[in-house]
């Protein structure tokens, strides 16, 4: 069958209205679970306005900075606008400003749902495993869809309105932005949080995870909201549309060369079938009473695969898509599932990598911190190995399909890992929504079986959580690598129109490390993950000595509090003001270092010095997201293992040492590790747009 583009663009549509109307029903599910506890719903409230409070101010400063970018983007992007089409820069502003309030909503969709489930999800745990686990799940489903649904639907109508791949980067550059300063934003305002509370409520008093008297206790839920829901979903907002802008920039190049549209409408039917295998899976989503909440989730996630795998081939064959660019999306996904085992195996609780480390914590935090590091390091090589292999595979098996087709099949490979990304996200979200429902549930009293529960399905998110971001970050690698190939093309197409070079003569070809430009480009690049994760982390040690001081003195002046007195409640909102005053001051710096960084370079080092720069922020990246995502995991999941009665159980030392490696832990795989994979696309998308101009003025 053939058929033209507007017909997978108008398919693409429907299934992303299919999804909204699958995340209304899933939402109206959700809320009409049972809630009659009052405690639980005045604790539920508090949570629910401190992390609307808290987007409400930081989507208020990032408004402010994207209003600024996009007047630079108006006034230099594609080219300055005295020597352009002011048409052009217009639509890329435009579409700029698109992309960061599709962001800012898959954020605020997910917030939304999430203070509402979690409390269900608490009260249902007195009922059982299962209908605690099915409205933990639902509610993340909820966010799934939606973000999905809209990033479906924001590429497609991009392109349909503009008909301009270019305008598509602009697009992908308002949702990286944004979901880069969100996830900052929100993962130092949750580890500011979730530090303080465990260093004096654990550690030093010995009081339970989420007792009430801990003035931190709040604003730990609240940071489980706004860092690991808000700020994931702008996150996988952007990776999704990242992947699918790279992808279609190639596919468009490539159908213009044959005079045809097939490439571009593989990237749309792949996409949407995608979406369309997600929505089969959160339907058959399910788990036994007694069962293993991990296991269901896995399982999910594995479901959902293969529907994807068989819906692509059948398409393939009924639209004569080329077979082996479906391969090449296969090899992504097929891959995504290995990285996410890797990640799997060195943080579940039931795998030695967790009890070797718990073993260690026996003898003190320093050698917790020692195993947990080393371990993480270690679990670095498979996934890297993994990316690596996908991206060669990908690159070999359309290489015979003729020239820019290899770099279209790692494109392919990146849009194949993230084609299930409706079920990681729901995966995802139901970790922090499980998480919150603990907290209620310990603050509820609502009893030791309703606690073992709600911890049994925590331990289960933290573990299928470290797998999504295994994904997450795997097909964000893929999808650099497309960009890379997306910036020589902007760099040869800027070339031929400024007559740098004559028509049909290519500038780029590939980058030489011997070449002193690339090599300078390569070291800075390599040092910017780096530098950026430790802004992130000391932006979360500041805040969390501030939110310390201010528990202490709670505990020292409210009379009572400390002994837990009826009616002596702590000043929650102290706490929370601490961290959302904190995060807004902490999340501008970090992301404008990686986006300077980038344009200095250019204006030192001209293009080929970017080649460089993106190419060391990529493998640097890749390496730190990888070990900081995986180590975080592996001391969460080691202070739970000891939790729940093993190595001493709690408060023995061996729990006040997996404490600490936990707090360690936290700013690793919630602030700093998923950022960096928005760093390296951020990067990726500003050199691609820039390269023009780096083209016209450069140092050397």
């Amino acid at each position: 069958m053939d058929f033209d583009l507007r017909f997978y663009q108008v398919a693409a549509i429907i299934v992303s209205f299919l999804a909204f109307g699958t995340a209304f029903w899933l939402y109206k599910w959700v809320a009409s679970q049972p809630s009659s506890n009052k405690r639980i719903a005045e604790v539920g409230k508090l949570i629910r306005n401190g992390a609307n409070t808290f987007l409400a101010k930081e989507y208020k400063t990032l408004a402010r900075f994207c209003a600024v970018a996009a007047i630079v983007i108006f006034l230099f992007l594609p080219v300055p606008i005295w020597n352009s089409n002011i048409t052009d820069n217009l639509t890329m502003a435009i579409a700029y400003l698109v992309g960061t309030v599709f962001s800012a909503i898959a954020g605020k969709v997910g917030i939304s749902i999430a203070t509402i489930a979690n409390m269900k999800s608490a009260e249902a745990a007195t009922k059982g495993i299962k209908p605690s686990f099915m409205s933990g799940y639902r509610g993340g489903a909820v966010m799934g869809m939606a973000v999905v649904g809209s990033s479906l639907l924001g590429v497609t109508l991009v392109l349909l309105v503009t008909n301009n791949e270019t305008a598509l980067l602009g697009f992908s550059f308002g949702a990286s932005s944004l979901a880069l300063f969100a996830k900052a934003g929100g993962g130092i305002f949750t580890k500011t949080a979730d530090i303080s509370a465990d260093l004096v409520g654990k550690v030093e008093l010995g009081i339970p995870e989420d007792d009430p008297r801990n003035p931190a206790v709040i604003a730990d839920n609240v940071g489980d909201n706004v860092g690991d829901v808000a700020g994931m979903g702008a996150d996988l907002f952007d990776s999704n549309v990242a992947s699918m802008a790279a992808a279609l920039v190639m596919a468009t190049a490539l159908d213009k060369a044959s005079n045809g549209t097939m490439n571009a409408a593989m990237v749309f039917c792949y996409a949407a079938i995608g979406l369309l295998a997600s929505i089969i899976g959160v339907f058959t989503a399910n788990m036994k009473e007694g069962g293993s909440p991990t296991r269901a989730l896995n399982t999910n996630t594995y479901v959902t695969t293969v529907i994807y795998a068989g819906l692509t081939a059948l398409a393939t064959w009924a639209f004569n898509f080329e077979w082996r660019i479906w391969l090449a999306s296969a090899i992504g996904l097929a891959v995504g599932v290995v990285i996410g085992l890797a990640s799997d195996y060195f943080t579940d609780d039931t795998k030695k990598p967790v009890h070797m480390v718990a073993k260690a914590c026996e003898s003190g935090p320093a050698f917790t911190i020692l195993s947990g590091i080393s371990y993480g390091l270690m679990s670095t090589l498979p996934s890297m190995i993994g990316i690596g292999v996908s991206a060669l595979a990908a690159y070999k098996v359309c290489e015979p399909l003729g020239e820019g087709y290899p770099l279209f099949g790692i494109s392919m490979a990146a849009v194949g890992m993230l084609s299930i990304v409706g079920m990681i996200i729901s995966n995802d979200a139901y970790g922090p929504i499980v998480d919150n429902a603990r907290g209620l549930v310990e603050m509820g009293n609502l009893g030791e079986k309703a606690l073992e529960i709600t911890d049994s399905l925590d331990s289960a998110g933290n573990t299928v959580k470290a797998v999504t971001k295994g994904f997450a970050i795997g097909a964000a690698g893929l999808t650099v690598i497309s960009l890379l190939g997306a910036f020589i093309s902007e760099v040869n197409t800027a070339a031929v129109e400024t007559g740098v070079v004559e028509e049909g003569v290519k500038y780029l070809t590939g980058f030489d490390i011997i070449n002193p430009s690339v090599f300078f480009g390569l070291l800075v690049g390599a040092a910017i993950p780096a530098v950026f994760s430790a802004m992130l982390m000391l932006g979360v040690d500041r805040n969390a000595q501030r939110m310390v001081t201010e528990i202490h003195r709670q505990f020292n002046e409210i009379a009572g509090l400390k002994e837990g007195k009826e009616g002596v409640t702590p000043e929650y909102e102290k706490c929370i003001e601490i961290a959302t005053t904190g995060a807004i001051k902490e999340l501008i710096p970090a992301g404008l270092v990686a986006i300077l960084s980038t344009l200095v370079v250019g204006f030192i080092g001209g293009v080929t010095a970017i080649g460089g720069f993106i190419t060391g922020n990529i493998v640097s990246g890749l390496l730190f997201a990888l070990f900081m995502s995986n180590s975080g995991g592996l001391w969460d999941n080691t202070k739970k293992y000891i939790e729940s009665g093993h190595n001493g159980g709690k408060n023995s030392d061996a729990h006040k040492a997996g404490v600490v490696g936990d707090t360690v832990g936290d700013p690793f795989k919630d602030t700093a590790g998923p950022s960096i994979n928005t760093q390296i696309t951020v990067v990726s998308l500003v050199a691609s747009l820039t390269a023009t101009l780096f083209l016209a003025f450069s140092l050397f």
